[in-house]
């Protein structure tokens, strides 16, 4: 990947991280009925967008998203791609008694 394409890639991860964050931060205000700084980790952290692919991958594409269409589709991107397999997780991880 030349040069000028990993450092649009970056910046657009870099925005794509804040959009993936404040959307784990409202969902987990709406879910766990308040802060849980652990849940929101779980959702942003980097070991788990590895599970969906390159975590600047993934963030990029949400960045990328944000830019061409604004947040609630970055979200709906979110809620579609992401979110399913983070319920998945959780439930697992309740499951086998995590707190």
């Amino acid at each position: 990947m030349p040069k000028d394409d990993t450092k649009h890639l970056r910046e657009l991860a870099w925005i794509g991280d804040s959009v993936l964050e404040l959307y784990a931060r409202s969902w987990v205000l709406k879910h766990h009925g308040g802060i849980d700084a652990g849940a929101k980790t779980r959702f942003t952290r980097n070991s788990f967008l590895n599970c969906l692919g390159n975590p600047t991958a993934m963030e990029a594409r949400i960045g990328e998203i944000y830019a061409a269409q604004g947040l609630e589709a970055a979200h709906a991107w979110i809620r579609e791609h992401v979110e399913p397999l983070f319920l998945k997780q959780e439930a697992r991880r309740v499951r086998h008694g995590k707190t």
